[in-house]
């Protein structure tokens, strides 16, 4: 795939919990309602959990009631790359870090405005720095 930070999954596995290894590497979803940031409030800015980079911010997540963290839009579209997902039965599209390739969710056209997005993003693969004073 060629991301400019690329590991084994031995070296992943030594870096992420089993679950934000199973997320994050092997396109996994964690459970509804069950993730620490889906109804996460403070101000800042979620990073991916294997490479660090900067991916949503508190300023664009909004509740869609889904029971995981959603974003109308990413920090920079750069970050954050895009391709088909096909698996079980459905065709949606997949959101993944663009530094690394980590598996985030997936993105939907059922969002607010300005974008009409919805990122659905598993909490697991986030990390968080807060920006509240």
């Amino acid at each position: 795939m060629g991301y400019n930070v690329e590991k084994t999954d031995a070296e992943w596995k030594e870096q992420l919990t089993p679950e934000q290894f199973q997320v994050t590497r092997k396109k996994g979803t964690e459970r509804a309602f069950t993730g620490v940031y889906h109804d996460h409030k403070e101000k800042g800015v979620y990073k991916c959990i294997c490479c660090g980079t900067e991916l949503f911010s508190s300023e664009t997540k909004f509740n869609s009631g889904t029971g995981w963290p959603s974003f109308w839009a990413p920090i920079a579209s750069e970050n954050v790359g895009e391709e088909e997902d096909r698996s079980l039965f459905m065709r949606r599209t997949e959101v993944h870090c663009s530094n690394c390739g980590a598996h985030l969710g997936h993105v939907f056209n059922d969002g607010p405005k300005p974008t009409g997005l919805r990122y659905c993003i598993n909490s697991v693969s986030l990390d968080f720095d807060s920006q509240e004073e």
